[in-house]
């Protein structure tokens, strides 16, 4: 029996003479191919990036012809790499590179001749060389569209990055953007884009990105690509120690190919065990545990059997049964590829021949590849298609053009200069607001303006636009158009005068001499002008007078209702609650004149009490002359006699004199979560610690959203809202800001944004749309927090955001990185992980893509039963033992090769 592991991320092969070692993201390249054809792959895309002009040329390596980037890229600057590294660099793509120093996101756009809905391998390309003379390895996002591609990342200055997916694009135009994320300027060295057949690679999950494509058995060393690879895949050589290699002269697929056109070079070499008994295992480690995998195996017969033999043979993948019977063809290629995505980061296969079968397995070649989840849509193409026309209309005359790339929208943070969009998490999102005000916009305003239909507000303020006025009244949510400072002329549409007057449209259109306000358009210029000013001018007073009179009139509709349910309120808690009701002199008595102060927000200040039994308090007093922290005492008074669970912070009393209010609560010796995580004093909690307090807090949470009638949103989740009581046990406090949906069935309500920078869910914080998924948001910051014992702002030298933070090392598998060191590695690894996916599974931009707290309760009940069964054990022999896996098979970025086991 035979096992190989590889625990690396797919990158790129380095050959030193004869032999061969697999590259991981620590090797550089420095490979040679045997000379090619003069042909280029049909209907391809390949670029070489920081080409001059309109260069172009063939490879001498690749034999594949390239053009410069220029048509396909406005910004950025050709560099060279540096001379002391072009000597050794055989490949002439290595040499130059794009550098993109402006602008957080640049994008390239191909328009392929395929077009949409058409399958496409996209590769892209990367090695510093140390083109900046800066000798600094450059950190950057690779995006395709709106969505993340990958990271990447160096190890030294000739380490190539190669980044491989196959994606099925629904627009024909596709973006490849690379994103600055202040670890380094980005840049690319090469970029191409092959067609497949469409009926192959299909899936139902999503992109594919490569992790690894093997010619197993090989005897050349070489990578096989175009033109013995039809679709320029790259196929990197890999001989298997304590194998038989196998390999013939014939050719593979000589009369008919397969639809995956595979190449007879790779398929014509394979490998079997050296005894004949023995099976073939293979484990291969992705390094993410919740990533999902597809793998295809290609096999070909390439020994001619004699009549009375037969290779037949069985695969399984993690123990189960992946394929039966399976029967190479001789000089014939079959594929075997898995019909749904395999989860897990461990894919373990085990080949062993059939009980009759008088020869063992072989393997060809395979491919391996991780599922990206590709969730944000793109900008809705009509609004794409209409904010295109616009960019390509004024982009000669005005400053437009260098920092619109992309898609106009998405991601929200990278969204074009001057442009506001929708973003509900389910619709693709529409262009809601333009502001090119003092842009150098000459000529008539053209039509596409009118077919952004969502458009609420739109500034076209101090250009140079000439002609008549569209009819803007067909934008029916336009409830702002300023058109100020321009040279229009003739009439302004009636319908538009119409929405203005009646109010539903501010309209600004000062500063037009040819502008006539009223029809018809006849009179002499001289008596134009006074009419002008006079009708401006009682537009004006107008309007200031009807928005002075609907501000008293709300104001005095509002004052009376207010003042009835202030009283209301309070009347309530008198006749209602249970709890005692305490007098202002109680209040100073009982915190001892407020001696002791233990706690201090926005709108109160927390202080130690002691009530007449003896029982310790604290007492939170609303400051004097703050309406948001009576407010807030209200609706955390009522709301707390309403609920009652062990997680949440027991209420026991209220004071509601004239000028003095407070709330009286069970005291929490150990205080919150944020003071003690942050105490360097303190003795740092442990990882069971750690993850029953976040279970408490989670159970306090799925308390409010689900054991409510009507469900309770907490809206300012944070580390320093939960507390600890004497047998460090979590509630859940402070609920100011909670909000009661109407009726138990809404999913969602519509209410101004609050809570705490970090915390807060972006969804609700762009669209003012409430749901318990915002709750969840912020209890996945709070459970990094608990497992990395970062702020969820991390202060430096830019302040990050602790889920970039972390996402960038999980992404390559390495949870050590994020792990409180205070901690000393003493934890269970499998209950970390489980804990540490619980937490990203809860911080998606898009709340529809959170799981609900019920679901979190369970996980990070399974978490700590994984580290209580851990610490039972008494034993540090697993500990060590998970170290040793941890390096060995989630560090995606260790050297690893095969060995035998």
């Amino acid at each position: 029996m035979f096992w190989f592991v590889l625990a690396s991320v797919y990158a790129i092969a380095e050959f030193n003479g004869k032999s061969i070692v697999m590259a991981t993201e620590k090797n550089s390249m420095h490979h040679k191919q045997g000379r090619r054809k003069l042909d280029d792959v049909a209907g391809s895309i390949c670029i070489d990036c920081g080409l001059s002009g309109d260069l172009k040329y063939t490879d001498d390596e690749t034999r594949i012809d390239y053009t410069s980037d220029t048509g396909f890229i406005d910004t950025g600057t050709n560099k060279n790499i540096s001379v002391k590294f072009i000597p050794e660099i055989a490949q002439r793509t290595f040499k130059t590179v794009r550098s993109f120093p402006q602008g957080k996101r640049n994008c390239y756009t191909l328009r392929h001749p395929e077009g949409k809905d058409t399958i496409y391998l996209i590769r892209a390309t990367f090695m510093y060389g140390n083109y900046d003379e800066l000798n600094q390895l450059p950190q950057f996002d690779l995006y395709i569209g709106v969505n993340l591609w990958d990271s990447v990342r160096f190890d030294n200055s000739t380490h190539v990055v190669i980044k491989e997916i196959l994606h099925v694009p629904s627009m024909d135009n596709l973006y490849v953007c690379l994103l600055n994320t202040d670890l380094g300027t980005p840049f690319i060295s090469a970029l191409e884009v092959r067609h497949f057949d469409y009926s192959i690679y299909r899936t139902k999950s999503g992109p594919l990105a490569l992790y690894r494509r093997f010619d197993i058995g090989s005897t050349t060393d070489e990578i096989v690509r175009f033109d013995k690879d039809y679709y320029d895949r790259m196929w990197f050589p890999y001989n298997l120690p304590d194998c038989t290699p196998l390999n013939t002269s014939f050719t593979i697929d000589s009369l008919n190919h397969t639809k995956y056109h595979l190449p007879s070079t790779a398929m014509r070499t394979a490998v079997r065990p050296k005894n004949d008994n023995d099976s073939l295992e293979f484990e291969f480690d992705t390094g993410y545990p919740t990533s999902e995998s597809y793998v295809y195996m290609h096999f070909a017969e390439i020994e001619d059997l004699q009549e009375n033999e037969k290779r037949e043979f069985d695969i399984t993948l993690n123990g189960k049964l992946w394929a039966e019977s399976v029967t190479p063809m001789y000089l014939h290629s079959t594929t075997i590829d898995s019909e749904q995505s395999i989860r897990g980061n461990k894919l373990m296969f085990s080949m062993h021949k059939k009980p009759y079968s008088t020869h063992p397995p072989i393997l060809n070649a395979m491919e391996i590849y991780i599922v990206k989840d590709f969730l944000q849509a793109p900008t809705d193409q009509e609004d794409v298609k209409a904010i295109m026309e616009i960019k390509s209309h004024y982009m000669s005359t005005s400053l437009l053009g260098k920092s619109w790339q992309g898609d106009p929208c998405a991601p929200l943070k990278y969204s074009w200069n001057g442009l506001n969009c929708s973003n509900n998490g389910y619709d693709s999102p529409r262009i809601t607001a333009l502001n090119l005000a003092s842009s150098a916009l000459g000529g008539t305003i053209i039509a596409s303006f009118l077919e952004l239909k969502f458009l609420e507000s739109l500034d076209l303020s101090n250009n140079s636009l000439t002609g008549p006025m569209p009819d803007f009244s067909q934008l029916q949510y336009l409830k702002a158009l300023n058109l100020s400072g321009n040279k229009l002329s003739g009439e302004i549409p009636s319908l538009l005068k119409e929405r203005s007057n009646n109010g539903s449209l501010l309209l600004s259109v000062d500063g037009y001499p040819d502008l006539c306000l009223m029809a018809p358009c006849q009179e002499d210029k001289k008596n134009i002008v006074p009419l002008v000013a006079v009708i401006l001018s009682s537009v004006v007073f107008l309007i200031v007078l009807g928005t002075a009179l609907t501000i008293i009139w709300r104001w005095r509709c509002n004052r009376k209702p207010a003042s009835k349910q202030a009283v209301r309120s309070s009347e309530e808690i008198v006749l209602k609650s249970n709890n005692k009701q305490f007098t202002y002199s109680q209040i100073v008595a009982i915190t001892n004149d407020f001696e002791k102060m233990i706690g201090k927000g926005g709108c109160g200040i927390v202080y130690h009490g002691s009530l007449n039994n003896g029982t310790q308090v604290a007492v939170k007093m609303v400051l004097p002359k703050s309406p948001q922290g009576s407010q807030q005492f209200q609706t955390e008074a009522e709301l707390l006699m309403r609920v009652h669970h062990k997680n949440l912070a027991s209420f026991l009393g209220y004071c509601n004199d004239v000028g003095h209010s407070a709330i009286i609560y069970e005291y929490m010796a150990y205080g919150n979560i944020e003071e003690y995580l942050s105490d360097a004093k303190r003795e740092p909690l442990s990882w069971r610690h750690r993850i029953q307090i976040a279970v408490d807090a989670a159970q306090g949470l799925e308390y409010l959203h689900h054991g409510c009638k009507p469900p309770i949103i907490h809206r300012d989740i944070k580390t320093a809202n939960i507390l600890l009581n004497e047998k460090m046990q979590a509630k859940v406090a402070d609920f100011g800001f909670s909000k009661l949906f109407p009726t138990e069935n809404e999913s969602h309500i519509l209410t101004a944004v609050v809570g705490t920078f970090g915390y807060l869910d972006p969804e609700y914080y762009t669209s003012s749309r409430l749901t318990e998924k915002s709750d969840v948001y912020s209890f996945g910051i709070v459970l990094l927090e608990l497992i990395t014992g970062q702020q969820a702002i991390i202060k430096g030298r830019e302040n990050t955001h602790i889920v970039k933070w972390v996402s960038h090392f999980l992404a390559r598998g390495d949870i050590q990185q994020i792990v409180d060191p205070r901690m000393q590695g003493d934890f269970d690894f499998g209950s970390m992980w489980k804990a540490a996916e619980a937490a990203i599974a809860c911080v998606p931009s898009i709340s529809i893509q959170r799981p609900s707290m019920s679901y979190i309760v369970t996980e990070l009940k399974e978490c700590l039963e994984m580290e209580a069964a851990r610490e039972q054990e008494g034993t540090n022999e697993q500990i060590s033992k998970s170290n040793s896996f941890e390096m060995s098979v989630v560090d995606l970025e260790a050297d690893y090769g095969p060995g035998a086991r």
